[in-house]
């Protein structure tokens, strides 16, 4: 894990000199989470994120997560952008990979989505879909292996501010963030705030309610996920 870590930070780091040609920094996040759950009990998770806008057209995501639930996910998000007179259109790729180790598992997750952002609004709708199997269970075995060729994904999310305000909070109701993907009538509630102490420097809080179980997938109950970080931009 360390290893994958400081690939994450060198490639965020070599991105950063092709981000030069837009007007947009490379924003690095960190984030330490708590959350309870009967699945899991008590358990936290360590984030790191990236934001990297290679031009003014086209930007990426890359995050990582590590749980003391012994999983772990790595998310890669391509986005290209549309500027429009009024807002933003962009056209979004997913991949998610997480692997479960106490079950010796795997969750792959492909997802593709059309969005747009105003100054107090995005909205996304797309689709995506799920493979995920046992790593030691045997090849193409239907006890085993689920395939889901289809899921509707959406986003929906209100800002009480200009999302360029130096602070602001964030209403949501979406079945996907950073390190999940969840089924259409299982949606995820957000609540989210910023505010920026220093131009370059962001505190991050946030709350979700969220289902859970085993691949978040079955269950019938939602459980509460508190966030804390920072997020620093390289210019």
């Amino acid at each position: 894990m360390r290893k994958i870590t400081l690939t994450f930070v060198l490639c965020c780091l070599c991105y950063s000199l092709l981000a030069q040609i837009t007007d947009r920094p490379v924003e690095l996040r960190f984030f330490g989470e708590y959350a309870y759950n009967p699945t899991y009990e008590h358990f936290g998770n360590f984030d790191l994120q990236a934001l990297i806008p290679l031009n003014r057209h086209f930007e990426l995501d890359a995050n990582l997560q590590a749980s003391t639930a012994n999983y772990y996910t790595a998310a890669l998000n391509t986005r290209a952008l549309f500027p429009l007179p009024v807002g933003e259109l962009f056209f979004e790729n997913r991949l998610l990979y997480k692997y479960i180790a106490r079950s010796s598992a795997y969750d792959f997750d492909l997802a593709l989505a059309l969005g747009y952002r105003m100054d107090y609004v995005n909205v996304q709708i797309g689709c995506f879909s799920r493979f995920f199997d046992r790593l030691n269970g045997p090849w193409h075995s239907e006890e085993e292996t689920v395939i889901e060729p289809f899921n509707l994904l959406y986003r929906v999310e209100a800002f009480v501010r200009p999302q360029t305000s130096p602070w602001n909070l964030s209403f949501g109701a979406c079945n996907v963030d950073e390190y999940q993907m969840e089924r259409m009538w299982q949606p995820i509630f957000t609540l989210a705030g910023r505010y920026n102490p220093m131009p370059r420097l962001s505190v991050l809080a946030g709350i979700e309610c969220k289902p859970t179980g085993m691949f978040h997938l079955n269950a019938q109950f939602y459980a509460l996920h508190a966030r804390l970080g920072i997020a620093y931009r390289l210019r």
